[in-house]
């Protein structure tokens, strides 16, 4: 009874996705997304269907495009990947044997928001700004962070991602969790985090642009999860804080990760 009940009050639901469009923001590291149209109404006359036609597509893509979730191979740390497997030996085959998208599990938990520009007085964070463990907990509040949930960082960088150039950082970086902060996500016990940048971890430009300190720390070291290229923007709008996160990750066989369409779900007003 109270399934149904629950089902039957309004809901709101936030789409936290950004869209899968040609010309859209990818990184250099990563295949591109493309698509088209390779069979269209009228293409092919169909002798027998009585009039109906039908169209379809092919689209090339690589799992880190757009809105995705990193599958714990994704990360590799000396030879090695979560759990102390051998990055090479769990790849063999073309594929990962262990700790591939497949193996990520549906989320249908309790999400928050850490809105760090409303935390630090601004309409975004600097480009290269780096998010300190202390700052996460300001955000935090008086709100709890339990085992289990999904932490949402929230940088403003979205209001940047048709330029794509500042997107991703141009000459001056991109803001993101630092390791120590990343330390503190991971001590609470969360089943994933994510933000609305291309790489969660903060970016800086100089000898250490590679490193992904906060990469290191979730998927390699804590076995958590994490999302990237959210669009947080309506959420925070909205002064959502806490909310019912659901996430359903494409079941890629020993793929890296996988695009998502993540939602936030809260009581309607």
């Amino acid at each position: 009874m109270a399934l149904l009940q629950a089902a039957s009050s309004k809901k709101r639901i936030f789409d936290l996705a950004v869209p899968l469009e040609n010309g859209m923001p990818a990184s250099g590291a990563h295949p591109p997304y493309h698509m088209g149209l390779v069979r269209r109404h009228g293409d092919k006359e169909r002798p027998g269907a009585q009039g109906g036609t039908s169209a379809n597509e092919l689209f090339t893509m690589g799992a880190h495009i757009g809105t995705h979730i990193d599958a714990l191979g994704h990360w590799a740390v000396d030879g090695k990947i979560h759990g102390g497997l051998d990055a090479t030996e769990a790849t063999k085959g073309g594929r990962f044997r262990q700790l591939g998208a497949d193996m990520i599990e549906p989320m249908v938990t309790r999400g928050v928001l850490l809105d760090m520009p409303k935390t630090l007085g601004v309409e975004c964070l600097a480009p290269g700004y780096g998010i300190t463990a202390e700052e996460l907990q300001k955000a935090l509040g008086n709100r709890t962070l339990n085992p289990g949930d999904v932490a949402l960082v929230r940088t403003g960088w979205q209001q940047l991602y048709q330029d794509h150039a500042a997107f991703h950082g141009g000459e001056d970086g991109v803001p993101g969790v630092t390791g120590p902060a990343a330390e503190w996500l991971a001590k609470h016990g969360i089943k994933a985090t994510g933000s609305d940048t291309n790489a969660f971890d903060q970016i800086v430009r100089g000898p250490n642009f590679l490193a992904r300190p906060a990469h290191s720390v979730l998927l390699f070291q804590s076995g958590i999860h994490i999302i990237e290229v959210l669009n947080l923007e309506e959420l925070a709008a909205a002064g959502i804080e806490e909310f019912l996160f659901i996430l359903t990750p494409l079941k890629l066989i020993g793929a890296t990760g996988s695009p998502v369409r993540p939602l936030a779900v809260v009581e309607a007003l």
